[in-house]
């Protein structure tokens, strides 16, 4: 009774589709046994209705909680709903080793469902972040009988992600580590942890070397954490059985993406929807003002995802229902296959044919002054800095795990320190609209050859209050970036995408610093291994702005007729 009048008031909260039933049976803890014998841990949500589909879920994070309400949220509007642990976690058998039973798991409960005498030969599979993941690693063989898909923060490589720019995503790594552990102990045991400021991970995200890191953050060593310190290298094999964005080609099923313009996996995210596109799929792409955690991520994704799922898999054909089903999600785009929100003053909704839309690739380069302008570089000295990796450049907001720290802030504070060089253009005469991806060229010379180029771009409003938009950071490294006869080397530096409204009066800033600290492991300076470098060592280097050499940031302004829909 009460999981029912909590599903009544969520549905009508949320603003979702009217539920088709209220009469939903669970049966928890359904043993759905995998070909090695191991036993994962499954909940069936059935709905008393004739011909209902199926939807998947697999998920580490548990069976309680908010999923619970998900599910039967989707079960009273009409789907079977199988949410299963997977292995290693709440319940399931096996130990849990990232991606590597994803597959063949999925595989085995499909062969389960099968078996069933609800199923009626079709289904959908939902989920965020890990529980998208499983979704890629089965799709590609799930057969015809996989009718829709809902991805939302997530993608089907983390490996890009875990190693963006060739750095190591420390923040996100060792926090992922420790809110698995987390979900073995106790609830006030987690709670008094939370509210402490979690010491632990503070002291671990600080240590060095980075082997000991999971052992001071959870207090026992994590061997994929291990695994994934030693296995960094591009040419890596560890990874070649964990990735699935080469069988994306095989994935028939129609996709829904979901994310955030601060989502840790947003880029990879946007590869995903360009590979599926390149097969001739037209896959539905919502990306809002969101982070990875945040609840208005949550809120669209069930909105998205229950309309996507209504589409692809309920049975027009079935018998008639008291409360028909609405479309959710679409009110304001139907029809519309891309829906992004742009930031910024005077930003919105928009409703695009296609990612990315139509734009002027626009350089902004680096001028003497601090300026950044429109203009061709003009002949100047470098702006230098020193980078000390005893007192990193710290990070602030931006795609982060944890949403609390994640997303836009004031980079006052860490622009005002003395290793972090900033570019800024005038107030702007009219709006920049900018939508699509963002990247940068940095011709620098350092000191030392093996150091990091961070480079964020901030919207700085008429109070002065420098919001950062997107970023990127590359690991430069000799083998990598060989220098110029004159020690030179030039940086791209693939950024998030973005899409933000640079209003009238504002001007734009450019960041340029040697980290983001712990968001990214710092760089010891030293090109020893990634785990086990222990000395740092700090250096200058300096940032060419002049006709040879001319750095820049390349935005995508666009010039459309689309307007501002409502939300």
């Amino acid at each position: 009774m009460w999981d029912r009048l909590t599903s009544t008031l969520a549905g009508a909260a949320l603003r979702l589709p009217p539920a088709r039933t209220r009469r939903i049976t669970v049966t928890r803890d359904i043993p759905v046994r995998a070909r090695d014998g191991v036993n994962l841990r499954t909940d069936h949500y059935r709905p008393d209705l004739m011909d209902a589909a199926t939807v998947l879920i697999r998920t580490p994070y548990g069976r309680g909680g908010p999923m619970r309400l998900l599910c039967r949220l989707a079960a009273e509007r009409g789907f079977h709903v199988v949410i299963q642990s997977c292995r290693g976690t709440f319940g399931s058998g096996g130990s849990f080793d990232p991606f590597v039973f994803e597959r063949d798991d999925g595989l085995d409960t499909l062969d389960w469902l099968r078996r069933q005498p609800w199923w009626r030969g079709a289904f959908g599979m939902f989920g965020a972040s890990y529980q998208g993941f499983v979704q890629w690693a089965l799709a590609a063989d799930a057969g015809p009988e996989l009718r829709a898909m809902v991805a939302v923060a997530t993608a089907s490589t983390t490996r890009d992600s875990t190693y963006a720019g060739e750095s190591f995503a420390l923040d996100t790594v060792l926090t992922w580590v420790e809110l698995l552990q987390a979900q073995t102990v106790p609830w006030l045991a987690r709670q008094w942890e939370l509210k402490r400021g979690q010491p632990r991970l503070a002291a671990a995200l600080a240590h060095l070397p980075l082997v000991e890191a999971d052992r001071i953050a959870t207090g026992g060593t994590v061997p994929f954490f291990q695994e994934w310190l030693e296995h960094h290298t591009p040419q890596a094999d560890y990874w070649r059985t964990r990735v699935f964005d080469d069988r994306l080609d095989r994935v028939r099923a129609p996709v829904a993406m979901v994310s955030g313009w601060h989502d840790i996996f947003l880029p990879a995210q946007l590869r995903d929807y360009a590979a599926v596109r390149a097969t001739g799929a037209r896959p539905r792409l919502v990306v809002g003002p969101w982070t990875h955690g945040s609840p208005g991520l949550f809120v669209a994704a069930l909105r998205e995802g229950l309309g996507w799922l209504d589409e692809h898999l309920f049975d027009r054909t079935a018998e008639p229902v008291d409360e028909p089903p609405a479309r959710a999600g679409r009110d304001a785009g139907v029809g519309a296959p891309v829906r992004v929100h742009v930031g910024g003053v005077g930003g919105g909704w928009r409703d695009l044919p296609d990612w990315p839309p139509p734009a002027r690739p626009t350089r902004w380069f680096l001028h003497p002054g601090s300026a950044l302008r429109t203009s061709a570089a003009v002949p100047s000295p470098p702006d230098g800095f020193w980078y000390d990796p005893t007192d990193p450049t710290p990070s602030l907001g931006g795609p982060l795990l944890v949403a609390q720290r994640a997303g836009p802030f004031d980079n006052r504070p860490v622009e005002a320190r003395p290793d972090v060089l900033t570019w800024t253009t005038d107030p702007l005469d009219s709006a920049v609209e900018v939508i699509g991806p963002v990247r940068a060229e940095i011709h620098l010379r350092s000191e030392l050859a093996h150091l990091d180029v961070f480079v964020r771009l901030c919207d700085v409003d008429r109070r002065g209050r420098s919001w950062n938009v997107c970023d990127g950071l590359v690991r430069v490294d000799p083998q990598r970036f060989p220098p110029d006869a004159t020690g030179t080397v030039a940086v791209p530096v693939e950024m998030w995408p973005a899409a933000h409204r640079f209003a009238a009066g504002h001007r734009l800033r450019l960041q340029v610093s040697g980290g983001a600290h712990p968001r990214y492991a710092r760089n010891p300076g030293t090109g020893e291994p990634l785990g086990a470098a222990i000395t740092l060592r700090g250096g200058r280097r300096e940032i060419f702005h002049d006709p040879r050499r001319p750095s820049a940031v390349v935005l995508p302004v666009v010039h459309s007729a689309s307007q501002p829909v409502p939300s």
